[in-house]
């Protein structure tokens, strides 16, 4: 298996840590508000990495963080006239219902900020010892350059930082040793919530968080750290400088950032009026076509969303669905039980699209190509399974079909779903009219559950029903 690594700026081959076991920490959102299209992302590759590696095997401790304590969050609770807690826990609540809409698999841990401070203070108190870090007035800076590896995740020099890119700075006081210092401790402000620190009365700054939270619940050492690739620099160089320093190791092997998103072909902000949360796509749509959409690209090339491709997302994900409701009905009609030698045979073949489907994804996780294989399989499924196939043929095609979509997070096998009398009395009072051949009542019948929601189809083994 292969993944590109941001640190070496090429594919490398996935050797774990400990054999048989993958601990991955992946960046989470800062909640002061619905999540956004663009936090949806990670959260999905992630998330659909995360299910590869559990497909083949192994054991993942999966740690993405809640950021419950931040500059947005006090602005919104001051706006509002509440408590920074009341806002945090009220959108991590928002955030997890978007997330079990989207499929995201909730993660081994997923620790708050608020809740590791004691350990963030230790860790600083660590850096300050180890002549990492130093405290002027009751805030504490790291010493950049006295990280000897500072950036060689960002591939960014600090000279060059320093004199040519003023914009690439870390902000903070004119009270730091060096510009390029970044903030790991600050005195509370009137207003803010805050903890008592050896240094001040204050808050941890952003950095320090995950690499505490890191260390605690995945060990020193991890085998990858992800999040978008916004997060490279400043966040996760100053993860590395922080966590290497006082740790004394290489903090992550492998490094994974997803590209951005785009709306209609432009950046996606709220000066543009294109700024789009996933609660309102849900308005529109399934989030699984929303999950669907977020697979249909390499999750490192960047991504545009727009309301013609969720359309042909939504259509996509419908022909698989379809697969699988065509099996089930089937199933429910098979005249024999066991596959003949001819259905042995048939089944075999569907090697080919496990074995595509598996290298797709051992490429640098390529949910693309992985996609490609399913609509390969479904094509397979449609044009082999017939009303003359076994049960235990049906059986075996949509439980292969529901294991692989199910690695992409995609549910395709969905719930039986019950009609309400009236409208089961309706679909058979339309068959009873079309033995008579009084069609224009079969008809009328069609379209008022169509109104309904409900469309028919009708097939040689009988009459097939969906949700609209």
């Amino acid at each position: 298996m292969k993944l590109y690594n941001t640190l070496s700026k090429k594919k490398e081959e996935f050797i774990p840590l400990e054999e048989g076991k993958v601990r991955m920490y992946v960046c989470g959102p800062t909640v002061y508000n619905f999540i956004h299209i663009g936090n949806a992302r990670p959260m999905i590759v992630f998330d659909t990495v995360r299910r590869y590696f559990e497909y083949k095997g192994y054991d993942v401790n999966y740690v993405s963080n809640f950021t419950d304590v931040d500059d947005k969050i006090i602005k919104k609770a001051i706006e509002e006239g509440v408590s920074s807690d009341e806002i945090s826990k009220r959108y991590i609540e928002e955030c997890k219902k978007d997330m079990a809409g989207m499929n995201v698999l909730p993660a081994t841990t997923h620790p708050l900020a608020t809740e590791e401070i004691g350990g963030m203070i230790e860790m600083i108190g660590t850096l300050i010892e180890k002549g990492y870090a130093y405290e002027k007035n009751g805030t504490v800076y790291f010493r950049t350059r006295q990280f000897k590896d500072y950036g060689k995740l960002s591939h960014k020099n600090l000279d060059d930082l320093r004199s040519g890119e003023r914009s690439l700075l870390v902000t903070g006081e004119d009270e730091k040793e060096d510009a390029l210092d970044f903030v790991l401790w600050k005195p509370k402000k009137e207003g803010e919530p805050s903890w008592e620190s050896p240094w001040s009365d204050g808050r941890p700054g952003w950095h320090i968080e995950c690499s505490e939270m890191s260390k605690k619940y995945l060990g020193e050492q991890i085998d990858i750290h992800a999040g978008g690739e916004d997060l490279v620099f400043p966040h996760h160089e100053n993860e590395i400088a922080q966590s290497e320093a006082a740790n004394g190791k290489e903090f992550a092997k492998y490094w994974m950032h997803n590209a951005f998103l785009n709306i209609d072909n432009r950046k996606m902000s709220k000066s543009l009026g294109n700024f789009r949360t996933v609660r309102e796509i849900s308005e529109q749509y399934d989030l699984q076509v929303l999950r669907f959409f977020m697979l249909s690209a390499h999750y490192r090339s960047p991504l545009n969303f727009s309301a013609e491709l969720m359309e042909a997302s939504k259509n996509g994900l419908e022909r698989i669905v379809n697969a699988a409701d065509s099996l089930k009905f089937l199933m429910g009609n098979a005249k024999t039980e066991e596959m003949t030698a001819e259905e042995k045979e048939a089944y075999e073949k569907t090697h080919e699209y496990v074995k595509a489907f598996e290298h797709a994804m051992e490429d640098d996780f390529n949910t693309a190509d992985a996609v490609a294989s399913v609509f390969d399989l479904v094509k397979y499924c449609n044009t082999t399974a017939n009303a003359d196939s076994s049960k235990e043929y049906l059986q075996k095609l949509l439980k292969l079909l529901v294991s692989l979509t199910d690695v992409l997070g995609l549910v395709v096998d969905r719930k039986e779903e019950m009609l309400d009398a009236d409208i089961e009395k309706l679909i058979e009072e339309r068959q009873a009219a079309r033995k008579a051949k009084d069609f224009a009542r079969a008809d009328a019948i069609r379209d008022e559950l169509l109104e309904k929601g409900i469309v028919l189809k009708d097939t040689r083994e009988g009459v097939q029903w969906k949700r609209a």
